[in-house]
């Protein structure tokens, strides 16, 4: 199954819905959309690329004059719709549209943010304005390491950790962008509960296809075993931020 398809497949299980899910962390450097509203000002237009249910920048579209949100995934923005309702935010637009091909006038937004989308950097410096600023944050190959280990598979795995940020880093230059920096956390996660950290593997793409191989429940049992601690089932949250100004 591809990427966008597990999306719009599990949407429509739970509606993304992680509220229940009993987990402390860490070692987190930040919070993205902390970040995002920090380099926006009342008169400012954004656009969250992959912007999945919406919830994040319904929260922060106060502080904003518009805000544009897309996905590529029907059910996502068919989510994002839903929610928009609920908060009657009036400066809130949502869109199905790819990353790869964004449809809107050049240089139309002040910031553009990207949490966990894929990265198009021309298109983005094309819809961005002259000074602008593009946040996107991204999980490392060294993400939930000792669980893709105890798999032998895993998103990412084997790849060298920081190879995804170099190369987005390089894009961006390339794409026009003068000043750009990058920063990176690797957190520490606890799971309470071995049912917080089936749902986690059953709901993201961390092990492709968990639970379709006969030995996957044995095999994190016994990771279970080996990894609980005072505070949790411990596994790692591994991040990176990229804050570029065109």
């Amino acid at each position: 199954m591809n990427e966008l398809n597990f999306y719009d497949q599990v949407g429509k299980i739970n509606g993304w819905d992680f509220s229940n899910l009993k987990m402390t962390s860490e070692g987190v450097q930040w919070d993205f959309y902390e970040e995002v509203t920090k380099r926006c000002t009342g008169s400012d237009i954004l656009l969250d690329v992959g912007t999945g249910g919406g919830e994040k920048i319904l929260k922060i579209a106060s502080s904003l004059l518009l805000v544009v949100g897309i996905d590529f995934s029907s059910g996502m923005i068919e989510r994002a719709g839903s929610n928009l309702e609920s908060s009657k935010a009036a400066n809130v637009r949502f869109s199905q549209m790819s990353a790869h091909h964004l449809h809107f006038p050049a240089e139309f937004f002040d910031v553009i943010s990207s949490c966990q989308a894929p990265l198009e950097a021309k298109e983005i410096s094309k819809a961005l304005k002259k000074g602008g600023i593009f946040l996107t944050q991204q999980v490392s190959e060294g993400d939930k390491v000792n669980l893709k280990t105890a798999f032998g598979r895993g998103q990412a795995f084997g790849e060298g950790d920081g190879t995804l940020k170099e190369r987005y880093v390089k894009e961006l230059i390339e794409a026009g962008f003068a000043d750009v920096k990058s920063y990176e956390y690797d957190a520490a996660e606890y799971y309470q509960r071995p049912e917080d950290l089936i749902f986690l593997l059953t709901h993201t793409p961390i092990i492709p296809d968990f639970g379709q191989q006969k030995k996957d429940y044995d095999i994190l049992s016994d990771y279970i075993q080996r990894n609980t601690t005072e505070k949790g089932i411990q596994t790692n949250a591994k991040r990176f931020l990229v804050i570029a100004k065109k």
